[in-house]
């Protein structure tokens, strides 16, 4: 009908649309039956760089999952163990100062729970070996700390763990420590402290000295002489009291201070700190430019020097080591439980409840600092700031991410490591396919000669071998992250099978898990199909743009 019919220029416009559209069909059907020359699926060339560019992005998804499986539960596992931020002070707070610091940051914003913090070493002393471990303090009373402990166990390689620690003997052990020592769920222990052990390293170490007289013979000599006849007395009876100079009662408190700070034999130290504890108790007179000290001090002053002029080596030294036997006393506990514990997260061996604890560092009713757990651990450093600011100068707050920065750096750098080495495999798929792409140009110079000879643009020429890499790396990404999420997903069941043949790359007792982690990041496998892409694309493109400049008289003699 008339009212049908359209413009000149509109249908001009519609059939040079229409034209460009079976172009570019033109192009991407002869570019399917290039992959497919003889009716099959695939030809084996286009199969072979299929097959790579699938085995590359599945390479990629299955790696990266893993590591970032791992990352993710090392890091879980370390923020289930360990203080979100720990709260110290130069030197050991008292229990009940520590009631109160741990009441006052309990009101602190994001703060989950805050309870001591008690860690030192001990060696364990087995049935069959000892070694030296480090502990942690656990306050029972504590439902998230103990959640967290229980939530590490290990019931299923150790059945009956328990984390039911009660207050004094009763130990959760490290999975690395029980297979080192042979340990079970209730096996008993001994535990010794290494307070005790220094402590035991500074009386042999005070037994090879010669005594004090003779270790410092040259000041010891000059200056008892100098304090012997530098007293002066003053009054009689009741009332009598006896001077010394200021430079004499100087250089003997001088002399005295290094003798007491150096590891001397017991008996020694005893008479030293006597002799300072009397001179801190004499009145200086800086008129007179004397000291003046009591008849009585004057006494046990002479007295503990003659003492120190009279010891017998031998005898301090049999005292000294008869006195380790009271001193070495071992804790025995029980075994309660036992966790998973891996190489790769440093974790402590032991877990002690909060008073043997307390007793093994040497701490009596006393602490090392306040363990904070927040609500959200990524928080740490902007509640260090913030908190600082509110405790003061004297106290100093260390976050967990501080404490593993080095650890946790480490494996984010291997991560990028492996994330560069798996891209080159993908590089190595994308150069396969341009090497079959310029052997497809080869083989098909006649036909280009053809189609440029009947009109065909190098454009079209161009998007005919393009379009051959597009669906390659179309197709080989999707199904490289298709099967890499079913390797993922049935991850337990292969590493089952390699057990079964005697190989387990991925053991337990290094991951600290029985089946390897992982985490499905969608938004990255996505970036990693999306790069197979766009490389298979420019693999296609160099030779389609060299075949597209061929002459076609040339290409048409096969020239």
């Amino acid at each position: 009908p008339q009212s049908m019919r359209l413009a000149p220029l509109d249908a001009q416009a519609i059939r040079g649309l229409a034209s460009g559209i079976k172009r570019r069909s033109f192009s991407f059907l002869l570019a399917r039956r290039y992959l497919n020359p003889r009716r099959s699926m695939l030809s084996s060339f286009s199969l072979i760089s299929l097959v790579g560019v699938m085995l590359g992005v599945l390479a990629l998804v299955v790696v990266m999952a893993v590591f970032g499986g791992l990352e993710r539960n090392v890091k879980q596992r370390y923020l289930d163990s360990v203080p979100h931020v720990l709260l110290m002070r130069d030197g050991p707070l008292d229990r009940q100062e520590a009631d109160e610091i741990i009441a006052k940051t309990k009101g602190f914003p994001h703060v989950e729970a805050a309870t001591a913090y008690v860690a030192d070493n001990v060696v364990i002393d087995a049935p069959i070996d000892q070694r030296p471990v480090d502990f942690r303090g656990i306050d029972t009373t504590d439902r998230a700390q103990m959640a967290g402990i229980e939530k590490m166990l290990d019931k299923e390689s150790y059945p009956g763990s328990s984390a039911d620690l009660g207050i004094d003997d009763r130990v959760i052990i490290s999975s690395q420590v029980a297979d080192l020592l042979k340990l079970q769920v209730g096996d008993k222990i001994r535990l010794v402290s290494t307070r005790n052990v220094r402590e035991v390293m500074r009386v042999f170490k005070s037994t090879e000295k010669p005594p004090v007289r003779e270790a410092y013979a040259k000041d010891w000599k000059s200056n008892t002489a100098e304090l012997h006849a530098g007293w002066k007395g003053e009054g009689e009876g009741e009332g009598e009291a006896f001077t010394l100079p200021l430079s004499t009662w100087r250089a003997l408190y001088g002399m005295l201070r290094t003798i007491y700070e150096d590891d001397i034999r017991q008996t020694e130290h005893e008479l030293v700190e006597s002799i300072l504890l009397t001179l801190d108790e004499s009145e200086i007179d800086e008129a007179a430019g004397v000291f003046r000290l009591t008849a009585a001090a004057k006494v046990t002053i002479e007295k503990a020097i003659a003492d120190l002029n009279a010891t017998d080596a031998e005898k301090m030294n049999s005292e000294a080591l008869k006195g380790l036997k009271s001193l070495v006393l071992p804790k025995e506990v029980e075994v309660m439980g036992v966790y998973r514990a891996s190489q790769m997260a440093v974790t402590p061996a032991l877990y002690l409840p909060l008073p043997l604890a307390q007793s093994l560092a040497g701490l009596g009713n006393s602490v090392q600092g306040i363990s904070l757990r927040l609500e959200d651990p990524y928080e740490a450093e902007s509640f260090k700031d913030k908190v600082g600011e509110i405790m003061g100068p004297e106290w100093r707050l260390h976050t967990w991410g501080e404490a593993y920065e080095p650890f946790f750096r480490l494996i984010a750098q291997q991560r990028v490591m492996m994330y560069f080495v798996l891209v080159f495999i993908m590089l190595v798929s994308a150069f396969s396919i341009m090497a079959v792409m310029f052997t497809i140009t080869i083989q098909k110079r006649r036909e280009i000669g053809v189609m440029k000879s009947l009109g065909a643009s190098s454009g079209q020429i161009v998007r005919v071998f393009l379009y051959q890499g597009m669906i390659l790396g179309t197709l080989g990404a999707v199904l490289g992250v298709i099967l890499g999420r079913i390797v993922i997903h049935f991850r337990g069941d292969l590493q089952n099978v390699l057990r079964a043949f005697g190989f387990d790359p991925f053991s337990a007792q290094f991951i600290g898990f029985n089946t390897l982690p992982a985490d499905n990041n969608p938004w990255e496998q996505g970036s990693f199909a999306l790069m197979a892409f766009i490389l298979c694309s420019l693999a296609a493109f160099v030779p389609a743009f060299f075949a597209a400049r061929s002459d076609a008289a040339k290409s048409l003699r096969n020239l």
